[in-house]
């Protein structure tokens, strides 16, 4: 007697068999036909980084290690005795796109590309979650909410990506949210964690002169995540881009520019899930995880998927999400 394996109920569906998109979500290779609430991009580029090649490769890793979440409809949290995602998991709402097309040494062009597939994304009714690549990824993805906006920013990383334009330098991963602090639609930008020493005074009174509220580890601790977000006006509509190193160093390794000092993964879990319940969180990225410098088991890709996973529960999890996406 055989059995068969590729039945619905039958296949198990191991983290490491199949093809591993998002969650094992379901594949859309033509926006013009997306039909879904969430739709989860790649954008595996790491030429804006500036010190160490590998980021590109963050994508395939965050999809690979979510894998392991996706074992059965959502995921439980024995904490809080809650399931999440049930819905949108179980009814094909959340949909992997692939990635946008990159283009070698052709930066602005690989940032249009970026640019357009947001943008469709968008015009689908879909919300976009996006894994990077380096930080400089959220600059295109950033602009392509015009039309769609007022839009304000939260920012979570050990550095201030806001470095002046010289050498004629602009679209790396230091250069992100100058970019987008001038575009017309964006209202207020909160820059969470920075702590470096490497980001200059000079850069620092650059966002704060620009109207940035910039949250360094002591007033984060200070806040709290209910303080955090409550920055925002309720409801306000948020893009969240969260880099790796805003975690502390000792639960990154696999991250070029990881930073003593940072967050433990409860607090920056908790402070998501703050976001998630007073804002209108209409995107968010993750970015800068460097397989190639990980450790044998992923750990760094595992901690961003389960980041992903997670916050992507909180904002599903909320009623005005629910009354949004109502059949």
């Amino acid at each position: 007697m055989t059995i068969d394996m590729r039945g619905a109920k039958g296949r198990l569906n191991r983290p490491f068999v199949g093809i591993p998109t998002f969650l094992r979500s379901d594949i859309c290779t033509n926006l013009d036909e997306l039909n879904a609430d969430i739709a989860v991009l790649g954008v595996p580029t790491d030429e804006g980084s500036p010190f160490m090649a590998g980021s590109r490769f963050g994508p395939r890793a965050l999809r690979e290690h979510s894998l392991r979440f996706a074992a059965g409809d959502g995921f439980y949290n024995i904490d809080n005795g809650k399931h999440f995602l049930v819905d949108e998991m179980k009814n094909r709402r959340i949909v992997d796109v692939g990635d946008s097309d990159i283009l070698p040494t052709n930066v602005e062009g690989t940032f249009e590309n970026i640019t357009a597939d947001v943008r469709l994304i968008l015009e689908k009714g879909a919300m976009p979650v996006v894994m990077g690549g380096d930080h400089a990824i959220t600059y295109p993805v950033v602009r392509a909410f015009d039309g769609h906006g007022p839009l304000s920013v939260i920012h979570f990383d050990a550095h201030i990506d806001y470095a002046p334009f010289i050498h004629d330098l602009r679209y790396t991963n230091a250069h992100a949210f100058r970019l987008i602090r001038p575009l017309p639609f964006m209202k207020e930008m909160i820059q969470v964690g920075i702590r470096s020493l490497r980001s200059t005074q000079e850069t620092v009174d650059d966002s704060r002169n620009d109207g940035n509220r910039v949250v360094t580890m002591g007033e984060f601790h200070a806040l709290g995540p209910v303080g955090l977000a409550q920055l925002l006006p309720q409801d306000s509509r948020c893009y969240v881009s969260i880099d790796v190193d805003a975690l502390d160093i000792s639960l990154v390794p696999g991250c070029v520019s990881a930073e003593p000092n940072g967050m433990l993964y409860a607090e920056l879990r908790d402070t998501l899930a703050a976001i998630a319940e007073h804002l209108d969180v209409v995107g968010f990225d993750f970015v800068e995880v460097n397989p190639q410098m990980d450790v044998a088991t992923g750990v760094t890709a595992y901690l961003g998927a389960h980041t992903m996973v997670e916050f992507l529960g909180h904002i599903c999890a909320q009623p005005r999400w629910k009354d949004r996406h109502a059949g």
